[in-house]
């Protein structure tokens, strides 16, 4: 009798560490290579930021994570593929501002933004600047106001593209300034800024590494930055908000999602390698250099920061009758 109760102690203790072990070993993660969606083309701004990422992360967890471009349809069919990819944390995506402003854009769209998703971080921003042509007679925000409502509809605003963060953070400004401008949509950052700089146009609000290296050269003007705080870039220029707009606030951003339902164990070290390498001094001052402000929020930050994103720009694209479809 003893000797049987002992034998069932034994094999009851040989099953859990044999579940114990199984489970070890498919719990451990990343085990396997992790595929990085960018859904914008090879080469744009968001891919030095994912390969700044998955250098140092296969340096530290010995697994690859490979950038797969997917992009097209504003960003929709690479986050289409991640919305409906397994939730086991193999799959993530590098998404931009455009995540936020598409439902609004978009009458009918294959994945829902908030459901489908589980947010892991807020990676960086993108400081942008609101220059003028330096013909025109201002220099301040308030300047600009008052010259605008003394001439309704007769000074143009340049963007890079119908429903661009550009153009949003145009039709944002006029709104709540309470002005009207006319917005003239290029194809590309550099046709906008030029049709500004010689006068084809005469302000817009463009990404400040892009615009910086004009104002320099006094080919344009800045009046403002347009973050909640003052950009490293110009450090002595004002805020929109702070020049006479309280509470304007735009900034390009970056983030990283997983599917719906992926383990926390992937989300959380998925956080804490951002995090980490946020904090690199080479990964800070090659960001800055490129016009980046490095973040590395937690994931319930960045789940209120995307619903009041989508609230925000859900409002813009309403008030000024946006429509992509």
């Amino acid at each position: 009798m003893n000797r049987r109760f002992f034998a069932r102690i034994v094999a009851g203790i040989g099953l859990l560490l044999c579940v114990t072990t199984a489970w070890s070993q498919s719990g451990s993660y990343p085990n396997r290579p992790v595929r990085l969606i960018v859904p914008y083309p090879p080469g744009g701004a968001v891919d030095p930021i994912a390969r700044t990422i998955i250098q140092k992360t296969d340096e530290a967890w010995g697994q690859p994570v490979v950038i797969d471009n997917k992009p097209g349809a504003g960003t929709i069919i690479g986050t289409e593929i991640v919305a409906k990819a397994a939730p086991d944390g193999y799959t993530v995506i590098l998404v931009a501002t455009s995540f936020t402003v598409n439902p609004a854009m978009y009458s009918k769209l294959p994945f829902d933004p908030v459901k489908d998703f589980t947010p892991i971080s807020l990676v960086a921003n993108f400081p942008m600047m609101l220059v003028v042509n330096p013909q025109l007679p201002v220099n301040s925000v308030k300047e600009l106001i008052d010259l605008l409502k003394a001439k309704p509809g007769q000074i143009n605003f340049s963007s890079i593209g119908n429903g661009t963060t550009q153009h949003l953070a145009g039709e944002l400004f006029k709104s709540m300034a309470g002005v009207n401008m006319v917005h003239v949509p290029y194809k590309g950052s550099g046709p906008s800024m030029m049709s500004v700089v010689s006068g084809e146009t005469s302000v817009t609000i463009e990404g400040a590494v892009v615009v910086s290296p004009q104002v320099k050269a006094g080919k344009l003007r800045a009046l403002a930055g347009t973050g909640m705080k003052r950009t490293s870039l110009a450090p002595n220029l004002p805020t929109v908000s702070e020049s006479g707009l309280p509470g304007f606030e735009v900034s390009a951003w970056v983030g990283l999602l997983a599917p719906a339902g992926t383990p926390q164990e992937a989300v959380q070290k998925w956080h804490q390698q951002i995090a980490r390498v946020l904090q690199i001094p080479e990964v800070r001052e090659r960001q800055i250099s490129q016009g980046l402000e490095p973040v590395g929020s937690t994931p319930e930050y960045f789940a209120e920061f995307i619903k009041t994103e989508m609230a925000k720009w859900g409002r813009v694209v309403k008030q000024a009758g946006i429509k992509l479809d």
